[in-house]
C-alpha cells in the first residue's frame, strides 16, 4: 500500500523577498486548501510506503497538478509499475480524481482509492481511507516538524531541490536503520533529533 500527498514549500514571504530572489519563475504563488493559505514557492509531492518511507518525490511549482506530477513519478521510475506490482493499492485525497488519470494508474496496475468527490457516488474501499489517510499527512508533517522542510533557506532552485532531497533522504535513512535494528516504530526520528 502507498500514500500519495502535496505539500506547500514557501520560500518568501515579503514581496520584496520574492522580486529579488534567484527563483523567480521557478517558484511560483499557490494556494495550500488543507492550511487555507496563499503562499510563494514549490510543491513537493511524496509518495510512501505506510510506514513513511519515500518510494519517489518530485518538487514542481506551486500551480502544479498533484496528478500530473504523480503521474511523472511514475513514469521516471519504470519498476514502481512493474507487472509484479499488479494490485499495488494507492490511497490519495480527493484531489486525485478524473477518469483518465484512474485508467492510466489502472493501466500501470495501481488501485487508487480515494474519498469521493462532492456529487460522486460512494467509493469503493471508502470505509478504509480515513484511517489509512491520516498516515500522510502525519509523514508530511515529520517533513515540516521534526525535519525543518520549510526551513531550506534556499534562494536558488538548486538551493531549494538540494535540501528538499537531504530531508527525503533522511526519513528514508532513518526508516531503513530502525527497520534494520528492530525499532518498533519505524518513523520516529526521536532518537535522531538532538
Amino acid at each position: 500500500m502507498w500514500v500519495a500527498d502535496s505539500t506547500p514549500v514557501e520560500c518568501a514571504r515579503s514581496r520584496e523577498a520574492v522580486g529579488r530572489s534567484d527563483l523567480a519563475g521557478w517558484a511560483e504563488y499557490g494556494y495550500c486548501a488543507s492550511h487555507s493559505r496563499f503562499f510563494w514557492g514549490c510543491g513537493c509531492t511524496c509518495l510512501c510506503t505506510l510506514h513513511g518511507q519515500p518510494v519517489g518525490f518530485a518538487v514542481t511549482g506551486a500551480k502544479a497538478h498533484e496528478r500530473q506530477t504523480l503521474l511523472a513519478i511514475l513514469d521516471t521510475d519504470p519498476t514502481l509499475t512493474a507487472p509484479d506490482r499488479s494490485g499495488q493499492i494507492l490511497i490519495a485525497d480527493k484531489n486525485y480524481y478524473g477518469r483518465e488519470f484512474e485508467a492510466t494508474l489502472a493501466a500501470a496496475g495501481l488501485d487508487l482509492l480515494r474519498p469521493a468527490r462532492k456529487g460522486e457516488p460512494p467509493r469503493a474501499g471508502g470505509e478504509f481511507f480515513k484511517p489509512l489517510r491520516q498516515v500522510i499527512e502525519s509523514i508530511n508533517d515529520t517533513f515540516k516538524g521534526q525535519l525543518d522542510l520549510e526551513q531550506h533557506g534556499g534562494h536558488t532552485p538548486a538551493g531549494v531541490w538540494v535540501p528538499i532531497a537531504q530531508r527525503v533522504l533522511a526519513l528514508t535513512v532513518a526508516i531503513w536503520h530502525n527497520d534494520r535494528t528492530g525499532q518498533p516504530i519505524k518513523r520516529s526520528l526521536l532518537a535522531y533529533d538532538h
